[in-house]
């Protein structure tokens, strides 16, 4: 080939090159340009794109936001940005043991319950259940225009507090007293709400109250704890830093009080230093609900003179969320002052929308798996057997003297006694969903033995001046004519116009679940006007009173009675008046609904009844009674207008059955009769008497709506009880320190000298369960693991679940606890079946905590015990159904 034919093929294959180059360059131009005139078209904002990470997205979304449009979205009740295509958001929402305070929901047993199974993986169980009612929840609402309270996907659970003394009446609130019991159910609980998925939350938990916090109710505001670094670390710390480690939760809640002086929604220590610097939290702080505005107030913490000053402060040290009413429009004036630099306000935000953006609320539903939850899985049969399954492991056999439980099916009457014995309330504590099902002792009772003839009677009021208040009767209302009162339903909240419908109503009893009363509603805004007569049929003292959740005013004889707004609890306003029989009084009730959880009951109850009588008739006439006393979630919760004799504001002051359940228990059990005691509470109970009197005792704290069915299986033998005290159960306020003192000495099984009517890990079953082949080594070189194993094996003649308790002792050091509980598990076991407990004592577990709140690890002796109870307890203190093996060993260098 010439020259001149290389030169033409090179040009020729040069030319070749460019076309393809320009082609391939025209294709990717194209495709270029397509995706971005696709990007434009699908995407009116950068934060709208997917395909961008979360913390792009929001750091775009927050750069198109003016100031006063940061601080709206730093408020719980956060508005809509309709140029931004920012929905409203409401941030609170409750699944305490359940979806709360939305409607229908499963109610599971109360928190206390819960800590009483000792089974972590089926409070796991229990959290995915609840995230699927409330994703399903979650998104009927949003499809039916609803983004209102309680219809959001963040929740306030749980409460990880320290129960440590029982006068707290939010105590049931908790898992019990011990930091590692709390830990292992709060754990599991948080993982379960928030599900698995890597990309997006199913929900958003909350671990509260950070911290050092479980009363007094009444001085929340205003009281300022002090501890030592040891307690703060060994006791109040240890369940908030798993929930932050190992569930990985994306939020807390700050508490109302003080801690060493600085408020623990204002705390630098906290909230900075531990929180975030020690252990790496990302989530968002929000503020217990009003607590900022506690920083300023008059009577409360003082410790700031504005309101400006309150919000900039609280920002500025790590509270990004105000539940309550302080940081806007304060917040924006604190900027303007230069009281704070908006770049904390713009760190606040991105924390905040960083998690709407991982509950997917900005994306499509169908790129989001938890949205796909359908609406049958509320309420559901699934649910239904587990909240069941959870209140009978929730059960605590504290006595069985002669083994008169399990009773026959066989016995012909039997009498069904007390206060809590068909109170719905004693099965829903505080902070509950409204179910659909109420499965009272007495219901649950009746239902299994239909052959029985049963005899009810109330027997005595909870305590005291709080009577049992039951719906007004049709026979006691009337309008005109008509029996009852007369309804009429506006679709507004001012009872203003003319109303959709006027009706009877036979009585004022609803809980609408599903449904308003008003079809078609756009949003759950509605409002009723009752009026009519109340006529008794007796003479007497009355108390008359009007139970909701909502807003209220109430006319007696045209005269304003009371009159309440919510508190986002339900609750009961009421007076007092001497009526006669046949006289008529007028009657004038405004409702006001404005969330998805309506409810409203007209009641009342005659004090001056004579109770006792027919219920020592109906003891008499059978053969057996239960008797179910116990305390009320009307009486011991959060922060309550109650003072009687023992109670005060929420909190006890006493720690003994009230006085008239301790009169009817004495009255009937000196008939003669084979006497149970059914137990239905939220906190510890002195029951002296009935510990040396009464054969049998069951604790079953407030156990869901089916914790009457629960009560039932237990007692007539069909579950055998495997459920352990999550609190030392004491003798007297007199054997504890003052409730506001929050140093741990002479508090919880851990540090407390005294005899305890029934300690903390105490319960009994129907078997026996008996332990033997300790393995642990002699001595272990400090710093590594002590690894334990031991057999169980049932010994009696029916299956059971046993709870294997695991704790450590230091010997010879003077501030060490008694003993720690460092491991446990739930185990079922078979009539004679055996099974291996294996576990390792990590050196984090058995380091002692000093005074600056650091780990030591030294030399020295150790005593380990395992076994189904702590050692070394007598009489009804000690559970006889259960053994315990102890060892000494030698920690070493």
């Amino acid at each position: 080939m010439n020259i001149n034919n290389k030169t033409q093929s090179l040009v020729k294959f040069s030319k070749s090159c460019l076309v393809t180059v320009m082609v391939l360059f025209m294709v990717v131009s194209c495709k270029t340009n397509k995706e971005n005139l696709a990007e434009t078209e699908t995407y009116k904002f950068k934060f709208q794109n997917t395909s961008l990470s979360f913390e792009d997205r929001v750091q775009d979304l927050i750069s198109q936001m003016t100031l006063q449009e940061k601080v709206s979205q730093m408020r719980y009740d956060a508005p809509a940005i309709d140029r931004l295509g920012i929905p409203e958001y409401n941030w609170w929402n409750e699944c305490l043991h359940g979806v709360g305070r939305a409607g229908e929901a499963t109610v599971f047993p109360q928190g206390i319950g819960m800590g009483a199974t000792w089974n972590a993986p089926l409070i796991f169980e229990m959290g995915t259940a609840v995230s699927d009612e409330a994703r399903a929840k979650h998104h009927k609402f949003v499809s039916e225009g609803k983004r209102g309270i309680y219809q959001g996907l963040t929740f306030w659970t749980p409460n990880i507090n320290i129960f440590r003394d029982p006068r707290w009446g939010r105590g049931q609130e908790t898992y019990g007293e011990d930091p590692h019991l709390t830990s292992r159910i709060g754990v599991n609980y948080i993982k379960g709400l928030q599900g698995d998925d890597p990309k997006y939350l199913k929900l958003v938990a909350t671990a509260k109250h950070f911290a050092v916090h479980s009363g007094p109710e009444k001085s929340r505001h205003e009281d300022n704890y002090q501890t030592s670094n040891k307690d703060l670390y060994e006791t109040y710390l240890p369940a908030f830093e798993a929930a932050v480690k190992e569930a990985n939760v994306h939020s807390v809640m700050c508490a109302y009080n003080r801690f060493r002086d600085e408020a623990c929604c204002g705390s630098n220590l906290l909230l900075n230093k531990i929180l975030r610097d020690d252990w790496g939290f990302e989530g968002y702080v929000v503020s217990d609900c009003w607590a900022i505005n506690d920083f300023w107030q008059s009577g409360h913490h003082e410790i700031v003179q504005t309101a400006e000053e309150a919000s900039a402060l609280a920002v500025a040290r790590g509270t990004d969320l105000n539940c309550g009413d302080c940081y806007d429009p304060n917040l924006t004036e604190a900027v303007l002052k230069k009281m704070i630099d908006e770049e904390k306000i713009d760190l606040a935000l991105t924390r905040l929308m960083i998690a709407r953006f991982k509950l997917g609320m900005f994306d499509n539903d169908k790129d989001v798996k938890w949205a796909k939850i359908p609406y049958s899985v509320v309420a559901s049969e699934g649910h239904y057997a587990l909240s069941k399954k959870i209140a009978r492991e929730s059960m605590v056999l504290l006595k069985n003297e002669n083994n008169i439980l399990p009773l026959s099916k066989n016995i012909k009457s039997i009498a069904i006694i007390g206060p809590n014995a068909d109170s719905k309330q004693a099965l829903l504590g505080n902070y509950h969903g409204t179910p659909n099902q109420f499965n009272t002792p007495l219901k649950a009772i009746t239902d299994k033995l239909p052959n029985a003839t049963i005899n009810y009677a109330l027997g005595s009021d909870i305590a005291i001046g709080w009577p049992t208040l039951n719906t007004i009767p049709t026979l006691a209302l009337k309008n005109g004519d008509n029996k009852g009162l007369k309804g009429e339903y506006f679709a507004n909240k001012d009872w203003e116009g003319t109303p959709e419908f006027t009706r009877n109503d036979a009585e004022i009893d609803f809980i609408w679940m599903k449904d308003r009363p008003i079809k078609n509603l756009k949003t759950d805004v509605f409002s009723v006007k009752w009026t009519g007569q109340l006529v008794p049929n007796e003479n007497g003292n009355y108390r008359i009173g009007f139970k909701a959740c909502n807003d209220v005013k109430f006319y007696f004889d045209n005269e304003l009675k009371f009159e309440f707004s919510d508190d986002h609890n339900t609750q009961t306003k009421y007076f007092d008046m001497e009526l006669k029989a046949g006289q008529s009084h007028d009657v004038k009730i405004e409702y006001y609904n404005h969330h998805s959880d309506p409810q409203a009951q007209f009641v009342w109850a005659k004090m001056d009844q004579d109770l006792m009588t027919p219920a020592l008739e109906a003891a008499r006439n059978s053969e057996v009674v239960v008797l179910c006393l116990g305390l009320s979630p009307d009486i011991e919760g959060e922060e309550m207008p109650v003072l009687l004799e023992g109670f005060d504001k929420g909190d006890r002051t006493d720690i003994k059955l009230p006085k008239t359940q301790i009169e009817l228990m004495k009255k009937i059990q000196a008939l003669g009769k084979p006497t149970i005691l059914v137990l239905m509470n939220g906190s510890a109970l002195a029951v002296n008497w009935a510990a040396d009197n009464v054969p049998a005792i069951l604790e079953a704290w407030y156990p869901g709506e089916f914790g009457g069915n629960a009560i039932a299986d237990v007692l007539f033998g069909d579950y055998n009880p495997g459920g352990k005290l999550p609190v030392t159960f004491y003798k007297s306020v007199n054997d504890l320190p003052d409730f506001k003192n929050y140093n741990m000495a002479n508090r919880t099984y851990k540090y407390f000298k005294g005899d305890p009517l029934f300690p903390f890990g105490h319960g009994l079953s129907y078997t026996n369960f008996t332990y033997t082949n300790l393995n642990v080594s002699n001595e272990v070189v400090v710093n590594k693991e002590i690894k334990v194993s031991v057999e169980v094996k049932n010994t009696g003649s029916v299956d059971g679940d046993e709870v294997v308790q695991l704790y450590i002792s230091h010997e010879g050091k003077t501030d060490a606890a008694i003993r720690t509980l460092v491991g446990f598990e739930r185990i079922h076991l078979k009539a004679g079946e055996t099974k291996m407990f294996s576990h390792s004592i990590t050196p984090k577990q058995y380091a002692l905590i000093n005074n600056d709140g650091g780990s030591v690890l030294e030399p020295g002796a150790l005593t380990i015990s395992v076994g189904g109870k702590q050692p070394g307890f007598k009489g009804v203190a000690d559970a006889t159904t259960s053994g315990v093996l102890t060892k000494k060993i030698a920690l070493i260098k």
